[in-house]
């Protein structure tokens, strides 16, 4: 197929990027200057390319059969990835339209992104695979399903986290290499498929494996995938895409140090680190690592306030954790910490927040008790730690109450 210039998904990159620059950069000025391509490329652009029959968006209408995308891969139809794609950007666009007073169109959003979220697990999910098909050839599905498309698809809550580890433990099985997960399961799209590497799609897959709380399979595709690239000339780079046997994907042509492998630095800070922005710039902010069977973390994520979040955390050989912050005086945040079962007890600064029952600083959510924290500053540390709750647990719970 002949590919021309325009790039079917990359405004859809542009949307998610942008929310990801306005979060960690505080910089309103941009969301307000360009907001005005927001609303056209989600309210004019993608619903030209939709078919109203199916509510997905469709690569081959309105001239669009020899767009390319990121890898210029050769599909057609309501592809996977691209309504995955389309669900994402929309979930966050709707986070900067409230941050800009635009409560139509964040409800306007979150509303099209929950049908089409809908639409693509009606119709494109393989229910034998547990996992989403690709793309069409001739209006039929072609036995293919993407690492991109399915990683999305969990990262914007296309589907829930029963059906998402599914996908993930099914991706495993037929894509794991021993220099990373390919990006396709099959050849059935292009030949070789089944044996590239892409560290870029690697990256939401990896993404996706941490948030659904299998990070111990994060950390194992992570040291297959990186460890390879470390252990190979030059020893030093990360590639743009390893091809069959492990070689680079373009042989000599490889980028061999490129941008689209940096995934690791988020997945570190963001992820094993556990350090977020939940309002731009940092305004308020979570820190809720996924400890993925690592004994301790420690670092900084920079913030527009200086000094950045600093964190530091370690966990016991009998699964207590200590999670040590230090943040702006003033500001605001949340801070996860993984307890499994209720049956814990957390303590802020020695003091119990959490002994089995949901108080005034601190809840019990999906493995982890949630504990709002204010900074005090680079200098002086905000200290969460968990423990194993006594037999006798009354006291605590008085004092947590």
């Amino acid at each position: 197929m002949n590919y021309t210039l325009p790039l079917f998904d990359y405004p859809l990159w542009w949307v998610v990027c942008s929310h990801d620059y306005v979060w960690y950069t505080g910089d309103l000025e941009y969301l307000s200057t360009y907001y005005i391509n927001l609303v056209a490329v989600l309210d004019r652009w993608y619903p030209s390319v939709t078919d109203p029959a199916t509510g997905l968006v469709t690569k081959g209408l309105n001239g669009t059969a020899g767009y390319g995308d990121y890898a210029f891969v050769p599909r057609q139809g309501p592809v996977t990835y691209y309504n995955a794609l389309y669900v994402l950007a929309l979930r966050r666009a709707a986070e900067m339209a409230v941050e800009a007073e635009n409560d139509g169109d964040a409800e306007r959003w979150r509303r099209r992104a929950d049908e089409v979220a809908k639409a693509l697990g009606e119709r494109n999910f393989d229910k034998e695979a547990g996992a989403f098909w690709d793309g069409t050839n001739e209006g039929q599905f072609m036995d293919a399903h993407a690492q991109d498309g399915n990683s999305i698809a969990i990262l914007a809550d296309v589907v829930d986290k029963e059906k998402a580890r599914g996908m993930l433990d099914y991706y495993s099985r037929v894509a794991a290499r021993p220099y990373g997960n390919a990006f396709y399961d099959s050849d059935a799209v292009n030949e070789g498929f089944s044996q590239k590497v892409y560290a870029f799609v690697s990256y939401f897959e990896l993404a996706a494996r941490f948030m659904v709380g299998a990070g111990d399979s994060a950390i194992e595709e992570m040291k297959r995938l990186y460890g390879w690239m470390s252990r190979q000339d030059p020893g030093v780079t990360f590639w743009e895409g390893i091809g069959p046997e492990g070689k680079p994907y373009e042989d000599g042509y490889t980028s061999m140090a490129h941008g689209w492998a940096t995934g690791l630095v988020p997945l570190m800070s963001g992820w094993v680190l556990g350090v977020k922005p939940t309002e731009p710039g940092f305004r308020t902010w979570s820190v809720a690592p996924e400890t993925a069977g690592l004994r301790w973390a420690r670092g900084v994520v920079p913030t527009p306030r200086g000094g950045g979040i600093r964190v530091e955390w370690e966990q016991g050989g009998d699964g207590d954790v200590r999670i040590q912050v230090r943040a702006a005086e003033g500001s605001r945040g949340v801070v996860g910490v993984p307890v499994g079962a209720r049956g814990k007890v957390v303590e802020l600064d020695g003091e119990v927040v959490y002994a089995g029952r949901d108080g005034a600083r601190a809840r019990y959510k999906e493995g982890r008790v949630l504990v709002d924290v204010e900074g005090k500053g680079t200098d002086c540390k905000v200290v969460v730690s968990v423990r194993r709750r006594p037999d006798n647990p009354w006291a605590f719970i008085r004092q947590a109450g």
